[in-house]
């Protein structure tokens, strides 16, 4: 039987719809916030309805010379346009982007990784700098 890391989808977010970005800075000073973004369907839309979206975002951060991955943050997004009356004609969505302020005291990967209701798990990794 095939493990969790097979079942992780990776391509190129700038021409795959399910691929989750990480922006922010390639450089940072150790031990100061800076904001990390994570989003996805930048370059190529991702659908946000209720048949087809997006569930959750989470991101981590993996230290050099670390053994585990650290989570960093978890957004989950739950309204896709659901409603009583049918699919897609409620009142509220959420966009699959998410914030948060990260320090950092060495040197590593920011990775993320995404889950869509119907194509399942996507990663993305950038590496970070600290000088």
């Amino acid at each position: 039987m095939a493990g969790l890391g097979e079942r992780i989808q990776q391509a190129d977010w700038k021409k795959e719809k399910h691929v989750p970005v990480i922006e922010c800075p390639d450089e940072v000073q150790p031990d100061e916030f800076f904001e990390v973004k994570t989003t996805l369907g930048k370059a190529v839309a991702h659908p946000n309805t209720t048949e087809h979206h997006i569930r959750w975002i989470t991101l981590y951060y993996h230290g050099e010379g670390e053994n585990f991955p650290l989570q960093l943050g978890r957004f989950e997004f739950t309204a896709h346009g659901e409603h009583a009356t049918g699919a897609n004609k409620g009142p509220a969505y959420t966009n699959h982007s998410g914030v948060c302020s990260v320090k950092l005291a060495k040197s590593g990967t920011l990775l993320a990784a995404a889950y869509c209701n119907i194509h399942g798990l996507w990663e993305y990794s950038k590496p970070i700098t600290v000088q």
